[in-house]
């Protein structure tokens, strides 16, 4: 009998218990995660691992991204030539996004990938569904189906620890080989809830900033946590600063990145009105964490902004920035706050005390 563990069920587990402040030992699932989260064998030509575009010394998004965000907004994938459409954004602090949902407010809320196209119905778990994209994608890992994933899983160095948790898997029937990989995004999932990804560890987290950083924190507070909300959900060590919602902010087009070879970016990108097929919802994007926000540059969707001053800039003033990529259901909420130069200084660094330092709670 296979030791699978149910999506839904290892989700709420994980979720209670993987995203602990201390530092601790890594469980099973968790380390057998981390192996899938760096095997570059599971792309096609081995060149790519998850952690190429969700790394932690780039606060996991793409390290390619943050040493040069003027220029570079999107990952190159495993056959080094195609590029996304859209700027990766971290792995981390993504365990307590819910199934996607519409709420009582007629908003959406949940999901996994800036469109929310992951949504948690299948597996009952988003982020263990997100995991399950990128190895198949072309653009990125390019791997032809789950069955060349699973095989390569089964002739890795770790193939041991896979089948004594998950059992033996036959390769020519198609319902196991989906099944395991179902476990395979589960683990990568366990391991990106781990405290090694998803480890308060910041400045803020251990309550010493600068008289500045609590500056930006009170403005945080009055101008931002409609979106990037401070209430710290069920299992976590502390606030997430995003409410999981969808909004059309009036990011621009990216005249840079349409201008780069293989790139797949197609504007307008309607992001959720695809998801969801409404076009109320077109232009909307998932609010991002705050956390690390600091080390991911570039920012947005299509990483139109380079630093973390020009994106607090537009939410402070549109006026002055050209017209949104999708003109319609933006936001009035951003975009007129009336903050001085010096308020807009002190966010910014209020945001670099939300930075994770290493040797703190797993990293």
């Amino acid at each position: 009998m296979k030791k699978k563990l149910a999506c839904s069920a290892l989700f709420s587990l994980v979720v209670g218990v993987g995203s602990v402040v201390a530092a601790q030992q890594m469980t099973h699932i968790e380390r057998l995660g981390q192996k899938l989260y760096n095997d570059k064998d599971l792309s096609l030509n081995s060149t790519q691992s998850c952690a190429t575009c969700h790394h932690q010394s780039a606060g996991f998004v793409d390290p390619s991204n943050t040493k040069d965000p003027y220029n570079t907004m999107v990952s190159l994938g495993d056959d080094g030539f195609s590029k996304g459409g859209r700027n990766a954004p971290t792995s981390a602090y993504c365990g307590f996004s819910p199934i996607l949902h519409l709420a009582d407010d007629n908003n959406w809320y949940g999901g996994m990938f800036w469109d929310g196209r992951k949504t948690g119905d299948i597996l009952g778990d988003p982020l263990a569904e997100q995991a399950q994209g990128p190895p198949l994608n072309p653009v990125e890992m390019n791997m032809p189906n789950e069955t060349a994933i699973i095989e390569r899983v089964l002739n890795a160095d770790y193939a041991h620890f896979f089948e004594e948790m998950y059992g033996p898997v036959d390769l020519t029937n198609e319902a196991e080989v989906l099944a395991a990989y179902d476990f395979v995004a589960t683990a990568i999932a366990a391991f990106e809830r781990s405290a090694y990804v998803t480890s308060f560890a910041s400045d803020f987290d251990r309550g010493v900033m600068s008289a500045q950083e609590e500056n930006g924190y009170r403005l945080v507070q009055q101008n931002c946590t409609g979106c990037h909300a401070e209430e710290t959900p069920e299992g976590a060590a502390g606030p997430l600063f995003t409410n999981y919602g969808y909004v059309n902010i009036g990011v621009p087009v990216n005249e840079k990145l349409l201008a780069v070879e293989g790139s797949v970016y197609a504007p307008p990108d309607l992001g959720l009105g695809t998801t969801v097929n409404d076009p109320a919802q077109n232009g909307k994007f998932k609010v991002p964490t705050l956390r690390n926000t600091a080390v991911t540059a570039p920012y947005s969707h299509n990483g139109y902004f380079a630093t973390l001053h020009d994106i607090v800039s537009f939410h402070n003033d549109r006026s002055s920035w050209p017209l949104p990529e999708v003109n319609e259901n933006v936001s009035d909420v951003v975009g007129d706050m009336g903050l001085t130069a010096a308020e807009i200084n002190d966010i910014v660094a209020f945001l670099h005390a939300l930075t994770d330092k290493k040797g703190k709670a797993g990293n």
